[in-house]
């Protein structure tokens, strides 16, 4: 049987926030591909306060379920000599600091140029710069997620489960209703054992599971820092904690 046609596109990277005078593109990046997410519009204009801590609202609840799913790489693209992803930013540190400082953060980056329409994004995406961002944005990233997982593999707390092999994430993971089973957070895997895994279609399976369960998901490049980590624990890891 061969995979479906929606893994094509590879797997989830980053979120790609085109910031305009008028409105936000949201673009979902993936491994191979980039996708349009969303488009919110300002109700007023960017020099009303109101209208535009709205605006910025509407991003932030915008980009909630991608978060939740465990995609925390946030890239901030704005037309040159503009602000709007300071604006942003700052709209962030002020109302929205479990984003930047909580355990499960997430890695901002800015870019100039648009991303207001595929042609732009395309244009964009191709650029040695947006590459080098998207590297170091997802490293920092992922380096958040391996504290975690050092923090879970040091504890004393027998009750905070890591578990390092398929088998066992699928373990806690399809077996939820059961609730002597503890409860999947997050479930981490390097591109590699993704592309070796003999078994695509059970991984895939697992890893759509995991997502419809709100199991928050990361695929990691196995080269960088965090990916290097979790090869050396098999690849695969599944951190969970008591219901």
């Amino acid at each position: 049987m061969k995979p479906k046609k929606a893994y094509k596109r590879g797997y989830p990277v980053a979120i790609l926030a085109g910031l305009e005078e008028t409105h936000a593109l949201l673009w979902k990046v993936f491994s191979k591909v980039v996708k349009p997410e969303k488009t919110l519009t300002i109700n007023g204009t960017r020099n009303n306060p109101k209208a535009l801590y709205n605006f910025h609202e509407s991003i932030i609840n915008a980009l909630r379920p991608t978060l939740k799913e465990g995609v925390r790489s946030i890239i901030l693209a704005s037309p040159a000599k503009t602000n709007y992803a300071q604006e942003f930013t700052n709209h962030v540190r002020h109302h929205h600091t479990w984003l930047i400082q909580s355990p499960n953060k997430a890695a901002f980056s800015e870019i100039t140029g648009s991303a207001n329409t595929p042609s732009q994004v395309a244009a964009l995406t191709r650029t040695k710069a947006f590459r080098q961002l998207i590297c170091e944005t997802t490293a920092e990233e992922t380096e958040n997620l391996i504290e975690i997982l050092e923090k879970r593999l040091s504890t004393s707390n027998k009750n905070n489960l890591v578990l390092f092999s398929l088998e066992e994430a699928e373990t806690v993971i399809l077996n939820q209703q059961n609730a002597t089973i503890p409860k999947p957070e997050y479930l981490l895997l390097t591109d590699k054992y993704l592309s070796d895994n003999r078994e695509k279609n059970r991984l895939h399976r697992l890893m759509q599971i995991a997502k419809n369960r709100k199991v928050k998901t990361r695929i990691v490049n196995a080269e960088s820092p965090a990916g290097l980590r979790l090869t050396q624990l098999g690849g695969i890891v599944c951190i969970a904690k008591p219901e």
